[in-house]
């Protein structure tokens, strides 16, 4: 029982254990049913009798398939996402706060059981024993999440369905997905078709190194998700306790959408094209109420097709102002509103935007240039990806935080400084860097610490292609934040990680190894060969942290 990830609050070993058999039965509500069938899957469990009594007996008196053997009951004394489980030799029993609860005593379950629990079907021969003894469990963190961006190089439904799936296995309950960016617009629009017509797909993609002779693959890269996509994964991930939390990232990262409607942008006479190389660009929506009227409609369709979403990104971040400055119209609309500056019109834009979203039942989320910009509202989670202090500033006036620092929570960087990685943005985050990461640091005052909602490992997807390599950048990183997340510390982690890459194993989960990578997974020559020491993760660190305090924090924090 000492192997679990994430760590359970309350762990009573006992002596003997629990033999499941073929077709074993759970009872109780029906949908606390489904949840522990969901996370025990690979079992084939049954619906079985709320009433073990009035369950039927085989000759001889021996139980039938439908007699229960596993008890699940709702119990109002539990906290959400909180369950118990109690193991004797003759029966388990679960109860749970909710849905969620259930389905995380399945998989603490699950964990219990030999690692081939893990494949999709039993092996031949497969006995499936845990051990006595009683689990209490309840979260640390509401919001345990992994950020995956699909814009820069498109992940098939596939592969977010899986990424849903192992974030579940790890108690994991947040799936912010960056839907937009420079490099691609990702949704189905019906309002808005070009969108997706045109900028949902590039000609090319760049292949330099962060520091290099700019140079290019030559192949088209594209995809979108249709509004029915989004209807399915949302309840996919509903059914496994995960949100999604959509991001469409304005009013800088704005190439794709402007390719499509250029006339949203800063400079309608501007030309646009999604863009085919990583970075920032300028191009910036206008702030005029044409633009805010077009995206109230796009969050609404993205809305309407996840159905509830109580959490919406409008990201905020690195935007170039400069356009803005020198349109007298921008201009007049400044000054009509009784602002300033353009780095004041750039809060205002946002506010309205959460403002919209408020009245669309969603709260806004941003990065953390739009708290440094002001007059957010005061409902707005931010996500202080330049540091912890940034964070703090945030959490101190008044703002939920959700920690996402790019030390150590951005897994685009390489977890060894060392030619054989795949190439990365940079080096180094490693699994033990992560399991260091203080959520709540020391120092904070209550009121502050009060005030974060847990973090999420973030996946930038310039460096990350294709399925292989996000197994690869996101496990086991991401089995340290869900250990850190639930548990609130990194305790037992280290002893458990060798047994929970077994399970990982038995998935189909292509990991970096402790050791480093396997042949396979090194990074090979030219532009996929990892340079060491090119973007060392401590300096940029330095930098963002100095930006935050910057007048002009909207700016790009890298070249």
């Amino acid at each position: 029982m000492t192997d679990l990830i994430p760590r359970p609050k309350v762990l009573a070993p006992a002596p003997g254990s629990f033999e499941f058999t073929p077709g074993a039965a759970v009872s109780g509500p029906a949908d606390l049913v489904d949840a522990v069938r969901l996370a025990l899957a690979v079992l084939d469990l049954r619906q079985g009798e709320t009433n073990p009594a009035r369950a039927g007996t085989a000759p001889g008196g021996a139980q039938t398939a439908h007699q229960a053997t596993i008890s699940v009951e709702l119990d109002p004394s539990f906290g959400a996402e909180s369950y118990a489980v109690t193991v004797a030799p003759e029966a388990v029993r679960i109860s749970a706060g909710d849905v969620a609860g259930a389905l995380y005593a399945g998989q603490t379950l699950r964990q219990l059981l030999p690692a081939d629990a893990f494949r999709s079907v039993p092996l031949p021969g497969a006995r499936w024993s845990v051990p006595c003894g009683r689990i209490e469990d309840a979260p640390r963190f509401s919001w345990r999440g992994a950020h995956l961006d699909v814009s820069r190089h498109f992940m098939p439904k596939r592969e977010v369905l899986r990424m849903i799936d192992l974030l579940a296995v790890h108690k994991l309950n947040r799936l912010h997905l960056h839907l937009a960016d420079d490099q691609g617009w990702r949704v189905e629009s019906q309002a808005y078709p070009l969108l997706h017509e045109i900028g949902s797909h590039r000609a090319r993609t760049t292949t330099k190194h962060f520091h290099g002779e700019t140079e290019y693959d030559g192949t088209p890269h594209g995809g979108f998700y249709t509004l029915a996509d989004l209807s399915e994964i949302a309840a996919y991930a509903r059914a496994r306790a995960v949100t999604i939390v959509p991001e469409i990232d304005v009013p800088g990262h704005a190439s794709a959408i402007l390719a499509a409607y250029p006339h949203l942008g800063a400079d309608p006479a501007g030309r646009h094209e999604v863009l085919d190389r990583w970075g920032i660009s300028p191009a910036i929506l206008s702030p005029l109420p044409a633009t805010i009227d077009f995206l109230a409609t796009v969050f609404a369709e993205i809305i309407e097709a996840l159905g509830s979403v109580p959490y919406f990104h409008i990201g905020g971040d690195e935007c170039v102002l400069d356009e803005w400055a020198a349109s007298a119209e921008i201009n007049g609309h400044r000054e009509s509103l009784g602002l300033a500056t353009p780095g004041d019109l750039h809060a205002w834009f946002l506010r309205r935007l959460a403002d919209v979203l408020a009245g669309l039942g969603s709260l806004a989320v941003v990065w953390d240039e739009a708290f440094v910009s002001g007059m957010l509202r005061e409902d707005t989670i931010v996500m202080p990806w330049r540091g912890v202090e940034v964070g703090r500033r945030a959490a101190a006036a008044g703002h939920d935080i959700v920690a996402t620092s790019v030390f150590p929570l951005y897994f685009d960087y390489a977890e060894a400084a060392s030619p054989e990685e795949p190439v990365a943005i940079g080096d180094t985050i490693t699994v033990g860097d992560v399991a260091a990461f203080e959520t709540v640091p020391a120092s904070w005052t209550p009121e502050e610490a009060g005030r974060v909602l847990g973090a999420q490992f973030q996946l930038w997807t310039e460096r990350i292609p294709d399925g292989r390599t996000l197994d690869y950048r996101a496990w086991p990183r991401g089995c340290a934040v869900a250990h850190l997340t639930w548990s609130g510390n990194a305790e037992g982690f280290d002893g458990a990680l060798p047994a929970h890459l077994d399970r990982l194993d038995a998935y189909g989960v292509e990991y970096r190894p402790p050791a480093g990578p396997h042949p396979w997974q090194r990074g090979g020559t030219g532009a996929r060969r990892h340079r060491p020491g090119a973007v060392p993760v401590a300096e940029v660190m330095r930098r963002l942290e100095e930006l935050t305090h910057a007048a002009d924090s909207t700016r790009p924090s890298l070249d």
